[in-house]
């Protein structure tokens, strides 16, 4: 073990405890320290009734629970209005536990979505009374957690719904709102009724959990990375860590103005409001240039990793092409290195939540989660393994920690083959040794169909037939020695599994398939009732799957802060990242790398019809294998791998939109 890695565990194990320390000693916590020495003889101590043991239980109605709605004020005007922005903060807690005085700590979902769009599979909503009083939070977690003594906040973020304000995407404005509510938890922020009345958070414990998926999620990333007192833990899903690489692939444009499109489609105020801050939008973001500038620095959360107080649960699906996954294992590895208590779920649907999933060990974990984190109870959750893994559909384990322990970056080289199709694996080719390919902008699946045919626009290198499963986990990457007849091109790579496997079919499904019956997850009032229409993987077995891809603006190969046009008379050595992954590939399967340019389907880009020339000898794959098992060698030709020919491309009327709301 490195000394690094020693004094990152060192001051994980150091952070857990004190955590827990703090959780017993923070006032209004409904747990008491037990006293130094006991007197048999006394009578117990009745604790508050909705703990038993080392859980939390259903003690209080929920029928009868407080719905109130108040205004957070915040430090930003965003709207130049000259006053404070607020944001509508609806509330959900025990009636029985406030009669009683005994505080209750609060799990928190702030989202821009509660009015605009719902939350959730079945896209719920937020509904009030006649009086404007919250009747029904979207999402089970007032349902099932207030009967266990929590609270619930659902936040409308800044300029969305019933806030005030200006949404910026990401930014300080859109994060600070969220904090606020956690300040004003803590006594910090003032907050009012609706008709202007002050009003405290007397109940609140002051500890808070923030929860949701995708922008949700990317809200609680950025609302930890502030170290605010009293976060005491957050559940990401799906989440962004970094808007720069969810908005842009290594320097390359995902979509045309897509901060502005995200600005509209949440934005809860007419357009004159926020018409200077959507042209901030536009303009900071620098879409001309693709380079990550202050702009994106102020929306990346992973340099400020050191700054978590908060432990993190990250749940992530390895084929979610929507928020990509180095998105979690970016800031995984950030605040592994800072020793933050975290714990992590890898499913393999798309961009779907663990509810969607595997509903029932999910509410469960989560359950245990919070009643350590938030209750201070001593469940043992931090005891089990870090992290579980869904491994085939349906097929779960645990294992220490993720990457898995013993992957090593081993080094592929590239051959020439039979000159249509290279080789992995083996002494690989010569320097000097060149293959060159024309952009042609073909679709995915024209890409990766039939390796073993010539197909104009690609190159493909396949090892052999594995002679033992080979597991990949982790981040692999494609390092090019490359010359190239344009100043700059799009640069992809996708790692192929070619052999014949029951999968997960993550396209516009992502994976999941909506049933006609339904589970309840809590108790139920007439306007909210806990349930929730059952989901399933949806599967198939089909001889081929792209197991990760990456992209790179070439002129972006030195700093994505800058763009440094290639000359055509030179050589360059460029790296193409890979999304991370985990996949077991069966023996007798192939592993295929193809490369190409332009990728409509995933990016968009002006820079087209360039020519690369590869030499192969300066060029390899690195990836991250476990174990010692490895490719077995390929020096001469491939295999021949026969593939369904390609499909046709979606007709195209016009420019392709890659937006998509996180």
């Amino acid at each position: 073990m490195s000394s690094t890695s020693s004094a990152a565990g060192i001051r994980a194990r150091v952070a857990t405890v004190l955590a827990g320390v703090l959780l017993m000693a923070l006032p209004g916590t409904p747990v008491a320290a037990a006293p130094a020495i006991a007197d048999p003889a006394a009578p117990a101590q009745p604790g508050p009734p909705h703990i038993v043991g080392e859980q939390t239980v259903p003690a209080y109605s929920y029928a009868d629970a407080i719905r109130e709605s108040v205004w957070v004020q915040t430090r930003a005007d965003t709207d130049g209005d000259g006053v404070r922005d607020r944001v509508a903060v609806d509330l959900v807690r025990p009636r029985e536990a406030a009669a009683a005085g005994i505080r209750v700590p609060v799990i928190m979902d702030a989202s821009p979505y509660y009015l605009c769009c719902g939350r959730g599979n079945e896209s719920e909503r937020k509904t009030y009374d006649a009086a404007g009083v919250i009747a029904k939070a979207p999402l089970f977690y007032d349902n099932y957690f207030v009967p266990r003594g929590y609270a619930f906040a659902a936040v409308d973020l800044a300029g969305t719904a019933r806030s005030t304000g200006c949404e910026d995407v990401g930014g300080r404005a859109e994060v600070g709102s969220a904090t606020a509510v956690v300040d004003w938890l803590n006594g910090r922020a003032n907050a009012f009724t609706a008709d202007g009345q002050p009003v405290r958070a007397e109940w609140s414990t002051g500890r808070v959990g923030m929860i949701g998926k995708s922008w949700d999620g990317s809200v609680a990333n950025g609302v930890a990375a502030t170290g605010v007192p009293g976060l005491a833990t957050i559940v990401p899903i799906s989440a962004i860590s970094s808007w720069y690489d969810y908005q842009r692939y290594q320097g390359v444009l995902r979509a045309a103005d897509y901060p502005g499109y995200l600005h509209s489609y949440v934005n809860g105020r007419g357009d004159e409001a926020c018409a200077q801050v959507l042209a901030r939008l536009r303009t900071d973001s620098a879409e001309e240039t693709g380079d990550y500038n202050a702009y994106w620095a102020q929306r990346d959360y992973r340099p400020a990793a050191g700054r978590v107080r908060a432990s993190v649960f990250v749940a992530h699906g390895v084929n979610d092409l929507n928020v990509t996954t180095n998105q979690f294992a970016r800031w995984w590895q950030e605040l592994a290195e800072q020793g933050v208590p975290r714990k992590l779920w890898l499913h393999q649907a798309g961009h779907e939540d663990p509810f969607d999933v595997r509903r029932a060990e999910w509410v469960a974990t989560l359950h245990s989660w919070f009643d350590y984190w938030l209750q201070g109870l001593r469940n043992g959750i931090m005891d089990e393994p870090r992290v579980d893994l869904e491994t085939a559909p349906g097929v779960w384990t645990t294992q220490r920690d993720w990457p898995a322990t013993g992957t090593r970056k081993v080094r592929v080289a590239l051959g020439a083959g039979d000159g249509v199709t290279g080789t992995l694996g083996g002494r690989g080719a010569r320097p000097g040794q060149e293959r060159s390919y024309v952009d042609g902008s073909l679709t995915e699946s024209a890409l990766v169909a039939e390796p073993s045919t010539a197909a104009a626009g690609r190159l493909v290198f396949l090892s052999g037939a594995l002679t033992a499963p080979v597991r990949i986990s982790g981040s692999a990457s494609v390092r090019l020695r490359i010359r190239v007849d344009r100043p700059t091109t799009e640069l992809t790579a996708r790692l192929v599994d070619y052999g014949t496997a029951e999968r997960i079919q993550y396209g516009s499904s992502e994976g999941v398939r909506t049933l006609a019956t339904e589970s309840c997850w809590g108790a139920a009032t007439a306007a909210d009732d806990a349930c929730y229409r059952d989901t399933e993987e949806i599967t198939a077995v089909t001889d081929h799957a792209v197991l990760t891809r990456g992209w790179l603006d070439a002129a972006h190969h030195r700093s994505l802060r800058f763009s440094s046009p290639l000359r055509p008379d030179r050589w360059y050595t460029v790296t193409v990242p890979l999304n991370a992954y985990d996949a077991v590939l069966p023996a007798g399967h192939l592993l295929g790398l193809v490369l190409g340019q332009s990728d409509p389907e995933f990016t968009e880009t002006d820079d087209q019809d360039a020519t690369v020339r590869v030499d192969l000898g300066r060029s390899e794959l690195i990836l991250p294998l476990v174990g010692r098992a490895g490719l077995p060698r390929v020096d001469v030709a491939p295999p021949v791998v026969t593939a369904p020919p390609a499909q046709p491309a979606p007709a195209r009327t016009g420019p392709w939109d890659n937006r998509q709301l996180p």
